[in-house]
């Protein structure tokens, strides 16, 4: 599925089973907490707090899926199309970070 269809994805499920789209506000709030309990997963499972026996059943990739759902909301309703946006961002960083990567001392 490319983002195009995504998006278009997302706005006909929208318009049929969620009658309409919450309103921006709410929306970055839903994409906040989404992306919380995101943190929550990585941060027991990877990180080095203990995992919640209630945690080990959570699907990492559902729940990112969850924020990628409500990121797909709101660019539909700000009109971005995301495959433009993010070859654009991708072409920014490949001319920012050329070599700045290559030069860090961290990552070697």
């Amino acid at each position: 599925m490319t983002l195009e269809e995504a998006q278009a994805q997302v706005d006909q499920w929208i318009k049929t089973v969620g009658v309409r789209y919450f309103n921006e506000l709410t929306n970055m709030a839903m994409l906040t907490e989404e992306v919380g309990e995101v943190a929550r997963i990585i941060a027991r499972r990877y990180g080095e707090q203990s995992e919640k026996e209630s945690d080990k059943s959570k699907d990492l990739g559902d729940e990112m899926a969850d924020v990628l759902f409500v990121l797909i909301c709101l660019a539909n309703q700000t009109g971005i199309n995301l495959t433009e946006a993010l070859a654009k961002n991708l072409d920014k960083k490949s001319i920012r970070d050329a070599d700045r990567h290559h030069n860090n001392p961290k990552l070697k």
